[in-house]
């Protein structure tokens, strides 16, 4: 396993589908390579600073598709290094270099409190939109409309006394719980749970659940659930010996199952520059902070293993200085390599 350490090695979750639907899940769940190819696109979402929003980066992109629109959250830093929301939409990806930006701080729910590292989904069991983030401790907030700026509500904190230093914090539910998954910059990945019908509330049960060095876990993580499998996918940015961030990918059966590395390397990586090619044009070295594209909208953040795209940021790699100021811009990576 290269060194890597699992703390918690839970077994995995019990199916109780019948022998043909199990055969239909291990056959979806071998649609995952254990190597990955990817096309990148350009800069397709960038600043766009306005008097009241001196904007410098857009960061940490989380997108889902809802009424015909693609719907697109972000951390923004401003030359002050403050750091905020925005959120852009549009029917076509052809579209997103000129879709305007919305600064949530405009929102007075929001306002110009520090926020970051947005998650945004659907919570079907009770008919509400979730914005996830990061006001210090792990936040949400809530709306009908996720294509309304103004409309979504004051933060409230999922957890009081959330393990010390963490961040990046990531929500999955499965039939009957939800997971909060959290990196504290220093190798490890912690896990806390509640049930579904107590969601948001009653999040408990903290676990360090996978650990490595520092730069191997570092922050920037995610967990989808494989379409048609109880297989789950986890990617984790890490930094390679390069200094320039890439993501490594995980697998277990059920969200407590045992994580297994998939393509976790740095000579193969889940996404890095070394297994992605720019048709365009080289315009980073750095596959950051991102998110796959999901094949619904919902708590379950199921994912089509045949169809992989991957919104992440990207910067010039002659950028430098201090790290509110570099000049993150948005990508989107297409896989190549698809066994399907």
């Amino acid at each position: 396993m290269s060194g890597l350490a699992l703390a918690l090695a839970l077994p995995a979750q019990a199916s109780s589908a019948p022998p043909g639907p199990e055969r239909a899940a291990a056959t979806a769940a071998a649609q995952l390579p254990s190597s990955f190819r990817w096309s990148s696109s350009g800069p397709l979402i960038a600043p766009k600073p306005d008097a009241s929003h001196p904007v410098v980066s857009v960061k940490d992109p989380t997108v889902v598709q809802a009424n015909g629109k693609w719907h697109v959250f972000m951390t923004t830093a401003n030359t002050s290094g403050a750091w905020s929301l925005a959120h852009t939409s549009f029917t076509d990806w052809s579209q997103a270099s000129s879709a305007p930006l919305t600064y949530l701080d405009t929102n007075p729910n929001i306002g110009t409190r520090y926020a970051a590292a947005p998650q945004v989904f659907y919570f079907a069991p009770k008919g509400v939109w979730y914005l996830v983030y990061q006001t210090g401790p792990p936040s949400y907030s809530t709306s009908t409309d996720p294509g309304n700026p103004q409309s979504w509500s004051a933060p409230r904190t999922f957890q009081n006394a959330a393990p010390s230093g963490t961040l990046d914090y990531w929500v999955i539910c499965d039939s009957t719980k939800c997971y909060l998954f959290s990196a504290d910059d220093n190798g490890h990945v912690y896990r806390s749970e509640t049930t579904v019908g107590e969601f948001p509330g009653g999040f408990r049960n903290t676990q360090l659940v996978l650990q490595d060095s520092a730069f191997a876990l570092f922050e920037g993580g995610a967990v989808y659930r494989v379409q048609g499998t109880d297989t789950y996918l986890l990617l984790w940015e890490a930094i390679g010996s390069d200094g320039r961030r890439y993501y490594r990918s995980f697998t277990a059966q059920g969200l407590t199952g045992q994580w297994q590395p998939l393509a976790a390397t740095e000579a193969n990586p889940f996404a890095r520059s070394n297994n992605v090619t720019f048709p365009a044009g080289a315009w980073t070295a750095d596959i950051s902070h991102g998110e796959l594209i999901r094949s619904g909208n919902d708590q379950t953040m199921t994912i089509d293993p045949c169809r992989l795209r991957f919104l992440y940021q990207g910067m010039n790699p002659s950028a430098g200085g201090d790290y509110s100021q570099l000049p993150w811009r948005l990508g989107l990576l297409t896989q190549t390599n698809s066994s399907c």
